[in-house]
């Protein structure tokens, strides 16, 4: 039997009395398709510097730069949290400091 942790808590999820949900995001550059007509650009100096930039970079950071996918397995609990709150952000109220 193949076991499973939950990412969110590291509680091991019991197939036999719960269920397990993933979570699959997908991160990439995103393209506007927004083009210049410029015609003072030197369009062959831009490509030389993004190769340039891109050589600073080895594989695995330009391919995170560009698209990344990861996977969560999550149990009950940190379901109703991640669907409540998917990008984490804390939802305290402002703090009422007094006039000292």
């Amino acid at each position: 039997m193949i076991h499973f942790t939950c990412d969110g808590c590291q509680r091991p999820i019991n197939l036999e009395e719960e269920l397990r949900y993933v979570v699959r995001v997908e991160v990439y550059a995103a393209f506007d398709g927004e083009e210049s007509h410029d015609s003072d650009r030197d369009h062959l100096q831009e490509i030389e510097d993004i190769l340039e930039a891109l050589d600073e970079l080895d594989d695995q950071e330009c391919e995170e730069e560009v698209f990344q996918q990861v996977r969560y397995d999550l149990c009950g609990d940190c379901r109703k949290k991640f669907l409540r709150n998917p990008l984490g952000r804390l939802s305290t109220g402002r703090v009422g400091f007094s006039n000292n």
